[in-house]
């Protein structure tokens, strides 16, 4: 994978908190900072490179801007109206403002549920994670939640005695003891030693800086330092690193700022992901056990924190128009938010309300990157995937960013039912692609699959919107989901008498195709090593290509003759 400059590099190590992905740690990093400095491709990646054309750019975007310019220039549109489940969307933003939806039938601000939808002042979508009193920031892993639900029935187990019926919840509860402590431990060993990083390099930059009289360090002001004080030549060495190893133009007050991400993440990973003692749910006030119940939460669809949201809304359909900030990919489509996900793993009944809100107010597509290892209610997902495949809504899902093989490793939501041989025709699972047609093309920390994956998007520096009218870039497969979602609304937007198993079919049929192409694999975050083994990018999804919108116009177009003809 190529990268601009080292805090680049940095920033896709440590990813957003809904797709992390730590191939490798921070001091196997400052170790080859050296090699990475010298081999570092300088070349300027556009902003907009998801936009554009591998032939005429020369970056593997989606072909959005050569779609429009010549199939679709003049050809009229209809609206379609596109939900975003995640952490909320700041629907003020100046990019994406006059593109979220609102619910006509209901009034603002009345305190009246004025469209007897079961949700009260639902102007703009819904948040399943608030109540009355506030929305939940931080939330346990389900690892965790399942861990805390069955210590208390088998910590204390004589094994010996377990009945026939419990057996297979006994073992399923050795499994998940396993897996919790072991992840648990991991995430307290890597928040104490990223920590321990940030708080050296913290000290060596503080000290020289008050030392020195100057405001940003360079190497030869730290190489200027001499003392006897062994304080003074620890924070020496400290500094001195990141510029032996990242190069003369490096900004450390940077470095320590990509740092804080690592800690801040292991640290909330301590504090509230692997903590069965933290509740956040509280503040949410329904009956969690209820899997029917569906009138909970508040009309707050932007939330504590929206970032992951907001970025993932603007690459599906950020203002086209009005010559700020960036392009979404749709040129004709509402953003409806729909909130579910908090700082943590999501929660089944959310999700499958969250899915169940989005289709009984109009959604066409409903986006969802978010994911995790355990579902102990899929059945409650389940049948509200099955109620959206009944109403023709597209589901299109994240694969996600564990670098694992999906066609054997759990992750969820996904198409397959409880009931085994039986699955969703309306979903699309997506990976993360890079932007140059070589072995680094596949983002290293993509999960995929041959079976489960259908196809890989843009979602490595994805440069979209982000709260308070800001832009930044994130990468992930959070990022290629909404890619493909984009693309989806503009064929449906442009070819409106296409049902959602065609449009699925169509993006299917029409990705772009390499042939012969060796790729790095991605690769397992808990590997104890990273393993560089290439395979055939053809062997990574089902249809062996990337999302393409400019064939699947001409082949919506073929569609739309047929249909004619007939």
């Amino acid at each position: 994978m190529r990268h601009k400059n080292f805090i680049e590099f940095l920033k896709n190590q440590i990813m957003s908190r809904y797709c992390p992905k730590f191939s490798i740690t921070l001091i196997l990093t400052i170790l080859t900072w050296g090699a990475f400095a010298q081999q570092a491709d300088t070349t300027e990646t556009p902003k907009d490179w998801f936009l554009r054309d591998p032939e005429t750019d020369h970056v593997l975007g989606v072909s959005a801007e050569k779609t429009y310019s010549t199939l679709l220039k003049g050809k009229p549109s209809t609206t379609v109206l596109v939900a975003v489940i995640d952490s909320g969307i700041d629907i003020n933003h100046e990019d994406l403002k006059d593109i979220i939806w609102t619910n006509e039938d209901e009034i603002a601000g009345n305190g009246i549920d004025d469209d007897k939808n079961g949700y009260v002042d639902d102007v703009h979508g819904w948040d399943f994670i608030g109540g009355k009193n506030g929305n939940v920031d931080h939330d346990n892993l389900e690892l965790t939640r399942e861990y805390k639900r069955l210590k208390a029935k088998y910590e204390n187990a004589d094994e010996t005695k377990i009945g026939k019926k419990e057996k297979e919840e006994y073992a399923y509860w050795k499994i998940v003891k396993e897996d919790f402590e072991k992840s648990a431990g991991d995430a307290k060993r890597k928040y104490d030693f990223y920590q321990s990083i940030y708080d050296n390099i913290s000290f060596g930059n503080d000290t020289l800086k008050q030392i020195l009289g100057v405001k940003q360090l360079t190497p030869e002001l730290v190489d200027g330092v001499t003392s006897e004080d062994k304080r003074i030549q620890i924070a020496k060495g400290s500094v001195a690193i990141i510029f032996q190893k990242a190069g003369p133009d490096a900004n450390v007050d940077e470095v320590l700022q990509e740092l804080k991400g690592a800690v801040d993440y292991f640290g909330d990973q301590v504090k509230y992901g692997y903590n069965p003692d933290f509740d956040g749910r509280a503040v949410v006030g329904d009956n969690y056990s209820n899997l029917e119940e569906t009138a909970y939460g508040n009309n707050d669809v932007k939330g504590p924190d929206a970032t992951h949201g907001t970025h993932v809304a603007g690459i599906i359909g950020a203002n086209r128009k009005n010559e700020i900030g960036i392009k979404g990919i749709a040129d004709n489509v509402r953003i409806m938010s729909v909130r579910a996900v908090p700082n943590g793993d999501e929660r089944d009944k959310d999700v499958a309300n969250a899915i169940r809100y989005a289709v009984n107010n109009g959604a066409k597509i409903i986006n969802m990157s978010f994911g995790k290892a355990y579902s102990p209610n899929k059945e409650a997902v389940d049948k509200a995937v099955k109620y959206a495949e009944s109403k023709g809504v597209l589901l299109i899902h994240a694969a996600g960013n564990d670098g694992k093989n999906n066609d054997s490793d759990k992750n969820f939501p996904n198409r397959y039912y409880l009931k085994k041989g039986k699955e969703a025709k309306n979903w699309i699972e997506v990976g993360a692609a890079a932007w140059g047609a070589n072995n680094e093309m596949v983002a290293s920390f993509s999960n995929y699959g041959k079976k489960s994956v259908d196809l890989f998007a843009p979602g490595v520096e994805i440069y979209s919107t982000t709260p308070e009218n800001t832009y930044k870039n994130e990468s992930g497969t959070s990022m290629a989901s909404p890619a493909t979602a984009g693309v989806a609304a503009l064929v449906m937007s442009y070819f409106p008498e296409l049902t959602s198993a065609q449009v699925k079919e169509i993006l299917r049929q029409s990705t772009r195709k390499f042939d012969n192409l060796k790729v790095n694999k991605p690769n397992d975050k808990d590997a104890d090593e990273d393993k560089e083994e290439q395979i055939n990018f053809s062997d990574l999804s089902s249809t062996g290509g990337l999302v393409n919108a400019y064939d699947a116009v001409k082949l919506a177009m073929t569609y739309k003759t047929k249909k004619t003809e007939k």
